[in-house]
C-alpha cells in the first residue's frame, strides 16, 4: 500500500511546489522573476551532495563488509547525484546570465563544481568499462570516496576564495537576518518537496539495479549448462 501512496505524495507535493514557485510566490525586488530559478537550483544543489554523500558511505561500507547491498546503492545514488548536479550547472548558468552577464565563468564554486561531476561521470564510465564483479566495485568504491573529496571543497571554496557566490545563507550562524523570509519559507518547500522526489527515484533504481543484476546472473547461470 504505501509503495503506491508514497509516489503519489511525492508527486502531489512537488506539482504544489512548483505551482508556488511559478504562480503564487512574489518575484524578488531586485532580480525580478528569473530569481524564481533559485527555487529549482539550489535543491539541485543540495541534492548532488546528499546523493554523494550516500555514494561515499555506501562506498566505505562496501570496502569494509564486502556485501554487494553497499555497491548497488552507491551506484544508484552516484547516478542520481550526476543528474542534479548537471541541472545544478544548467540552472546555475541560466540564473547567472542576467545577474552575471554570463552563462559561465571560472569561478572557484563553479569550476570545483564541474570537477565533481566529471569524476563521477568518470566513476559511472568506469562501470561500463570493467567487467561486473568484485573488482569493479572495489575500483567503484575508491572513485566514490575521493570524488566525494571535492564536496567540502565546493562547500568552502566561496570562503577560501574570492568568488562571484555569495558565502552560505540558508546555513549561516549570523544572528541577523541573512534571506527574507518569504523567499525563506519558499526555499524551505522545495527543498523539502525535491528531497522526497529523490528518495522515491533512489528506491526505485535500487530496486531496478537489484532486478538488473538478478538477471545477470540468472542468465549467467542458463550460459553455464
Amino acid at each position: 500500500m504505501l509503495h503506491r501512496i508514497f509516489p503519489l505524495a511525492v508527486f502531489v507535493f512537488l506539482v504544489a511546489d512548483l505551482l508556488m514557485i511559478f504562480v503564487f510566490s512574489p518575484a524578488e525586488v531586485t532580480q525580478g522573476y528569473v530569481q524564481k530559478i533559485m527555487y529549482l537550483h539550489v535543491p539541485s544543489v543540495w541534492l548532488t551532495f546528499l546523493a554523494f554523500f550516500l555514494c561515499f558511505l555506501a562506498s566505505i561500507g562496501y570496502l569494509w563488509k564486502r556485501e554487494e547491498k553497499f555497491d548497488v546503492l552507491a551506484q544508484s545514488a552516484a547516478e542520481i547525484g550526476v543528474l542534479f548536479c548537471a541541472i545544478g550547472l544548467l540552472t546555475g548558468s541560466i540564473w547567472g546570465k542576467p545577474t552575471w552577464n554570463t552563462y559561465w565563468t571560472w569561478d572557484a564554486r563553479l569550476t570545483t563544481t564541474l570537477i565533481l561531476l566529471l569524476v563521477f561521470i568518470g566513476y559511472l564510465l568506469l562501470r561500463k568499462f570493467v567487467d561486473p564483479g568484485e573488482q569493479q566495485a572495489r575500483y567503484a568504491a575508491v572513485v566514490g570516496i575521493i570524488g566525494f573529496l571535492d564536496v567540502p571543497l565546493i562547500h568552502q571554496s566561496v570562503v577560501w576564495w574570492r568568488t562571484l557566490h555569495q558565502t552560505s545563507t540558508m546555513f549561516s550562524m549570523k544572528k541577523e537576518r541573512v534571506v527574507d523570509p518569504n523567499i525563506a519559507i519558499m526555499l524551505w518547500i522545495s527543498v523539502a518537496a525535491f528531497t522526497l522526489f529523490f528518495c522515491w527515484m533512489l528506491v526505485k533504481r535500487v530496486r531496478l539495479e537489484n532486478a538488473r543484476r538478478a538477471f545477470l546472473r540468472k542468465m549467467a547461470n542458463l550460459e553455464s549448462f
